[in-house]
Parts: C-alpha cells; sequence; structure tokens
C-alpha cells in the first residue's frame, strides 16, 4: 500500500489541512500505517498535481494562510478501484527478530534490554488501542466498524507481542541461558549468560 491511499481515507472524511491529516496519522491511521509529516506533505502535493485532491487556501488573521485539501470524484474513484485489489499479508521485516537468529553473535545483556523495551513499547500500544476502541463504543455506522475491526487487529497483535516479549525474557533469563550454557559466564565476556 502507498502512503497516497492513506492519505486518501483521511481525507475521504471531510476536508483537512497538512496539519490535520498528519494529526490523525499520529493519533489513529498511523496505528497501521506510519508516516512522517514530511512524507505526508509531499505526498500530499503529489495528490493535488494528480488532481486527487483539490487545495483551497484559507485566509487567517494573525497566521500563515492555511490550506485545506478535499477530496475529489478522481481521488474518490481511485479509493474505490484500490479497494478493489487484494491486499497481501505484510512480510515479516524486524531487525530484533534476526538479532535473536544470530544470538550466539550478540550481546545478551543488549538482547534483553531491547526485549524490555519492546514489551513496554507493545503494552503502550496495546493501551492506546484498548482506549481508542473504549472510545469508539458500540458502532453506529459502518465507518465506526470498520475502526473497531481494525483496532481488534491491533490490539490482539500488540497483546500477542506483549506475551511474547514477557516469554522471551524468561527464557532468555541470566539462569536459564546459564543452564542451557553449562557453563559458567565468563566475566568480560561477549556473550555472557
Amino acid at each position: 500500500m502507498s502512503l497516497k491511499y492513506s492519505i486518501l481515507v483521511a481525507i475521504s472524511e471531510g476536508p483537512k489541512s497538512g496539519y490535520d491529516v498528519a494529526k490523525q496519522f499520529d493519533e489513529t491511521i498511523g496505528f497501521f500505517w506510519r508516516a512522517r509529516h514530511s512524507q505526508i506533505y509531499r505526498e500530499l502535493g503529489k495528490l493535488k498535481e494528480k488532481q486527487l485532491v483539490f487545495a483551497e487556501e484559507m485566509q487567517q488573521t494573525g497566521k500563515p494562510n492555511r490550506i485545506v485539501f478535499t477530496i475529489s470524484e478522481a481521488g474518490r474513484e481511485a479509493l474505490l478501484a484500490w479497494s478493489r485489489e487484494p491486499s497481501q499479508p505484510q512480510e515479516l521485516k524486524d531487525d530484533f527478530l534476526v538479532q535473536l537468529y544470530g544470538i550466539d553473535a550478540v550481546d545478551l545483556d543488549a538482547l534483553r534490554e531491547h526485549l524490555s523495551l519492546r514489551l513496554e513499547r507493545h503494552r503502550d500500544r496495546h493501551a492506546q488501542y484498548l482506549a481508542k476502541h473504549k472510545i469508539l463504543g458500540d458502532a453506529d455506522s459502518l465507518s465506526d466498524l470498520g475502526r473497531q475491526l481494525a483496532l481488534e487487529v491491533g490490539i490482539r497483535y500488540e497483546n500477542e507481542w506483549a506475551d511474547w516479549c514477557t516469554q522471551a525474557l524468561e527464557r532468555l533469563s541470566v539462569e536459564a541461558v546459564a543452564k542451557l550454557s553449562n557453563v559458567v559466564p565468563i566475566k568480560g565476556s561477549r556473550n555472557k549468560a
């Protein structure tokens, strides 16, 4: 999926400035598709050039004028055509899992620290998803139902990762690794238990 469709989804809900789109990414769409603010603004320019969105400059007093983007009919058609394309599950691409795969060659203390940080991040995102899901409440519209379903996948995903991180930390504890190694860790070695 390209960033343009994520932006078109955001704008399809109603006119938005680039700031509004970036904020929506930070608070909702960004849960599922990450983009830096500079990427969003650059893509908005491309969407305008391709006439998938219209841009209207809104006069403001005391601050720079605001540019508000509205999806065009061509943008709606592009979004509809994109929605008809089958989406493929994303391939797992995670440098941390590569570090685990090569565990004999990495620093175990650093690996445990990274694992603890991941556990914390997954728990934080899980809490964010739960909070957003709770705010939605019962699905009163098709768009609410879609948001609920997307958040439910996120809730499960983050919960599974948090559970796995907890188990992995237990299995990689100093004591557990020492039992696997059947050796007493040598102080200063790269891969001490």
